[in-house]
C-alpha cells in the first residue's frame, strides 16, 4: 500500500514538494486538470499554517491536519475516486478542526464538496461514545453503543463516497498513531476494528480492510500479535523459497494449456491467522494460508480450468474448497479457493480468480462505476438499485462475530425499524421509528421526562411532537418542578409513542391525588363528548362506567386522569349508549363487529359515498387486481377487472357510467360526517386544513367557509367521509392544532348552523 509519509516527496524542513505529488497523483487518477487539487491543497497548507502548534490536535505525530489530507486524497486515488471526493479529503482535517468554514469551501469549491464534508463530519460524530449514567445503570453497554453506531452508519450514509472518506480518515489515524500513547493506540484501534474494517470489508475493499484489522489486532492484542509475526518471521525465507517453486509450477501448467494468466504468492495476513487459529482452536502449523497462492486469468472458464489443473497436479483437501464465483459473498466478493497438498505434502491455500474479480476484491464498491462521480440521489432508472445494493453491502450481520472477545458483541443483525439519536455529548441512542423529544427524554432518564419543557434539535427549538430522524442532536429543555402535561396521554397529538414513556407519565398522574385525577378526566369526557355531538342525548356515566369495566364513574374519570384509561374506550362506549337510543345515520360510526349489509366487504368508493357494491361474475376480480365501477340500473356499482373485456366495451358505449374505485382494507366502511372549526381568519387557513385532511387520506364531501369581516373569524364547515369515531377524534385533534383555530366540532344532522 502507498503511504503519504514514505512516498510523498519530503524536502529537508520537512514540507512536501507540492508539485512532484500532483504528479505522481496525474498518474493514478483521470481528471482534465489539477488546479483545483492544488488550490484545495494551497487552502488546506494555509489553514494549518495558520494554527498554533499547540492547536494541532495531531501534534502526537509528525503528520499534521495538512499532511493527513495529503494522505486522505492518496488512498482515494488508489480506489480510483472522483475530483470532489479527493478535494472534500484535503480539505476535511481543516474543517473538523475549525481552522477552515465549511462556508468558505462551498464557496471556493462547489456545493457538492462542502456535502461530502458534511456527511464525514456526522460521521466523526460517533467516534465520542461516551456511557452517562441513568437510573438503569450504564444506558448502554458497549456491546449496545457498538451495534447502535452501526447501524446508525446504514441510516446515515447515503452517499457511499462519504463512507470512503471516512475510512481513507481513519486508516491515516491508526497508520499515525503508533507515536502515541498506549491508550490512545487502544481507543483508535477498539473504534478501528469495531467500526472501520467491518465496513470496509463490506464494501469490500480488500486491501484496506486487511490493513486496518493488522494494525488494529497490532494495538489491541499486542502479544498475540508478536507472537505470529515472529512464527512468520522464523520460517520465512523457507516458505518464500517454497512458494517460489510452487509459482514456477503453475506457471509452466498454465503456459502448456495456453491460459494468459498471472501466478503470486499472497499476502499474508496476521489477523486472519490468528482468527483461523481461534475459531478452529488449531496450531500455527495447521493454519493453511501461511502458504498461499493467487492465480488471476482472463475468463471465468479460465478460472475452472485452472481449478482442475490444481487438482490434477496436487491432492485437494476434502470440506477446503469455496465456489465464491456461483455463490458470492454479500459484498459481491468473487473468487475459487481451494487446499491442496502442495509438493512435499505441505499444504497450500490457492486463489483463483479473473482480472475483473481481482480488481472488485481490492476496490469493491469503488470498482463499481454506478457510484464512481455520482450521488446516489441522482435521478435514474437504477436509482432504486443502487439504493438496495448500497444497504445490501452495509448489512453487517456476517461481518465479524468470529474471533473470541472482539466480534461477540458484533453478532445481530441490522433492525429497520429503528432510528439512531445523539445525545448532546454524543452518545448514541437507539428508539422506535417515529419517537418523538418527549420520547427521548424519558428514554435517558424519568426525571428529565417529569421535567421536559422543551427540546432542542441539532441546535433549533422544536414541537415536542416532532418525529426524530437518524442523525439528530437532542437537547432536552427542563424546568425545577416535575411536571407532565396530560396531553402527552392524548395519542392522537403524537407527544408520546413509546410505552416506557407513555407508562411513566401515567404513573406520574397515578400518583397524584385522586380527587385531582377524578376532576380532570370529567372535563376531558365531558370536552370531547360535546365536541363529537355525543351529549345531545343524556349519558348515564354509572353505564358507562360499567361498560368499560369500572365500579363507578368517579372510579373511571380517575383511571382516565391518571392514564390508566384511554379516552377512546370511553367514547366507543358512549357511542354504543346513544346508537341504541338514537338511529341518526349520522351518529352511525363503524362500531366494532358492524357490517354493512348492502356492501361488497373491502371495496371502497372514491368520492361517491355509501353505493351498494357487488363483484361482477363476468371478470370475478379479487384484492390486488385493478379495478373499475359501473354504475348499474338499480343494483348499486358492479365492480369488474380494469381489463374485463364488458369494461372495455363499456368505455366505448357507457364511459359516463365507469366509476373509479379501488380495494379498501377488509371491513372498512365510511360515514358522512359534518365537522365545524371555528378560526381567527387568516390566508392560507382553509389549505392547512385540507391538508391535514390529505394527510390522514380522508375524503371531502362537501366544504363551506363563511367569514365574519367584523370579528375576523372564519366558520368552515365540511362534511367528510369518517370509517371510526378514533378517527374522527384524531382528525380533529390534529385540525385543532393548526394555527388560529379555536374551536372543532362535529355538527349533528338537523342541527343549527
Amino acid at each position: 500500500m502507498v503511504k503519504v509519509r514514505e512516498e510523498h516527496p519530503i524536502r529537508e524542513d520537512g514540507s512536501v514538494d507540492l508539485d512532484l505529488w500532483l504528479e505522481l497523483l496525474a498518474d493514478q487518477i483521470e481528471v482534465e486538470g489539477l488546479s483545483k487539487i492544488r488550490r484545495a491543497c494551497e487552502l488546506a497548507k494555509w489553514a494549518h499554517d495558520q494554527a498554533e502548534p499547540q492547536e494541532d490536535v495531531w501534534a502526537h505525530n509528525t503528520i499534521g491536519s495538512y499532511r493527513t489530507g495529503l494522505e486522505m486524497a492518496q488512498i482515494l486515488a488508489e480506489l480510483q475516486q472522483d475530483e470532489d471526493t479527493l478535494i472534500a479529503a484535503i480539505l476535511y482535517r481543516a474543517v473538523r478542526e475549525r481552522k477552515l468554514v465549511l462556508e468558505r469551501v462551498r464557496k471556493q469549491f462547489g456545493k457538492e464538496v462542502a456535502r461530502l464534508i458534511e456527511g464525514v463530519l456526522q460521521m466523526a460524530a460517533i467516534g465520542s461514545r461516551k456511557n452517562p449514567r441513568t437510573e438503569e445503570g450504564l444506558l448502554g453497554s458497549n456491546a449496545n453503543q457498538v451495534e447502535n453506531v452501526r447501524r446508525m452508519l446504514v441510516e446515515m450514509i447515503g452517499d457511499v463516497r462519504v463512507a470512503l472518506i471516512k475510512i481513507a480518515e481513519r486508516t491515516c489515524a491508526i497508520r499515525g498513531v503508533k507515536t502515541g500513547s498506549r491508550k490512545k493506540r487502544y481507543l483508535v484501534a477498539r473504534e478501528v476494528f469495531d467500526i472501520y474494517a467491518p465496513l470496509a470489508h463490506r464494501l469490500g475493499i480488500g486491501h484496506i480492510k486487511w490493513e486496518l484489522e493488522d494494525l488494529s489486532f497490532r494495538y489491541l492484542k499486542p502479544n498475540d500479535y508478536k507472537h505470529i509475526a515472529k512464527l512468520l518471521d522464523e520460517k520465512r525465507l523457507d516458505r518464500q523459497e517454497y512458494i517460489d517453486n510452487v509459482v514456477a509450477e503453475l506457471r509452466n501448467q498454465l503456459a502448456d494449456a495456453n491460459i494468459d494468466g498471472e501466478v503470486m504468492g499472497r499476502a499474508k495476513h496476521i489477523y486472519s491467522i490468528w482468527r483461523k487459529m481461534q475459531r478452529k482452536n488449531i496450531d500455527f502449523s495447521q493454519v493453511y494460508d501461511v502458504r498461499a497462492v493467487r492465480i488471476l486469468v482472463p475468463e471465468i472458464r479460465d478460472c475452472y480450468a485452472v481449478l482442475g489443473i490444481v487438482h490434477g497436479l496436487w491432492r485437494n483437501i476434502p470440506h477446503e474448497f469455496d465456489d465464491y464465483i456461483a455463490s458470492p459473498k454479500p459484498n459481491g466478493y468473487r473468487s475459487l479457493h481451494t487446499a491442496v497438498f502442495g509438493p512435499g505434502g505441505n499444504v497450500v491455500e490457492i486463489q483463483i480468480r479473473t482480472f475483473a474479480m481481482h480488481e472488485e476484491a481490492e476496490l469493491g464498491v469503488c470498482a463499481h462505476h454506478l457510484y464512481k462521480g455520482t450521488d446516489l440521489k441522482s435521478k435514474g432508472d437504477s436509482y432504486e438499485e443502487k439504493i438496495a445494493w448500497l444497504r445490501q453491502v452495509l448489512e453487517w450481520h456476517e461481518d465479524i462475530g468470529e474471533s473470541e472477545g472482539f466480534g461477540d458483541m458484533l453478532r445481530s443483525d441490522i433492525v429497520q425499524d429503528r432510528v439512531y439519536i445523539f445525545t448532546p455529548d454524543g452518545h448514541v441512542i437507539d428508539m422506535p421509528t417515529g419517537a418523538t423529544p418527549v420520547d427521548f427524554a424519558y428514554r435517558v432518564h424519568t426525571e428529565i421526562g417529569h421535567r421536559c419543557r422543551g427540546a432542542k434539535v441539532n441546535g433549533r427549538i422544536v414541537p415536542l411532537n416532532r418525529r426524530l430522524q437518524t442523525g439528530d442532536q437532542v437537547e432536552i429543555l427542563t424546568g425545577k418542578e416535575e411536571k407532565p402535561r396530560r396531553d402527552w396521554l392524548n395519542a392522537n397529538l403524537g407527544f408520546v409513542t413509546t410505552s416506557r414513556a407513555r407508562a411513566k407519565v401515567a404513573h406520574w398522574f397515578k400518583d397524584q391525588a385522586k380527587e385531582q385525577n377524578a376532576e380532570a378526566g370529567r372535563k376531558i369526557v365531558e370536552r370531547e363528548l360535546k365536541r363529537l355531538a355525543l351529549d345531545q342525548e343524556p349519558i348515564d356515566y354509572a353505564i358507562l362506567a360499567e361498560n368499560v369495566n369500572y365500579r363507578t364513574p368517579e372510579d373511571m374519570f380517575a383511571a382516565l386522569g391518571a392514564g390508566d384509561l384511554r379516552l377512546s374506550q370511553i367514547l366507543n362506549a358512549a357511542q354504543r349508549q346513544v346508537v341504541q337510543e338514537h338511529h341518526e345515520e349520522q351518529l352511525d360510526l363503524a362500531l366494532p363487529g358492524e357490517r354493512d349489509r348492502g356492501r361488497e366487504p373491502g371495496i371502497r368508493i372514491r368520492g361517491v359515498g355509501d353505493l351498494m357494491t357487488s363483484v361482477a361474475a363476468c371478470c370475478k376480480p379479487v384484492p390486488g387486481d385493478s379495478i373499475i365501477g359501473y354504475i348499474t340500473h338499480g343494483r348499486g356499482v358492479s365492480i369488474h377487472r380494469d381489463d374485463c373485456p364488458n369494461t372495455i366495451q363499456m368505455r366505448q358505449q357507457e364511459p359516463e357510467r365507469l366509476i373509479e374505485v379501488d380495494w379498501g382494507e377488509e371491513g372498512e366502511y365510511t360515514y358522512p360526517v359534518d365537522v365545524v372549526i371555528e378560526a381567527y381568519d387568516r390566508s392560507g387557513l382553509l389549505r392547512d386544513v385540507m391538508m391535514v385532511l390529505a394527510s390522514e387520506n380522508l375524503n371531502v364531501l362537501a366544504a363551506n367557509t363563511l367569514t365574519d369581516r367584523k370579528s375576523n373569524t372564519a366558520r368552515l364547515s365540511l362534511t367528510v367521509e369518517i370509517s371510526r369515531l378514533d378517527l374522527l377524534g384524531r382528525m380533529m385533534d390534529k385540525i385543532a392544532q393548526i394555527p388560529n383555530v379555536f374551536d372543532v366540532r362535529r355538527q349533528r344532522s338537523g342541527a343549527h348552523h
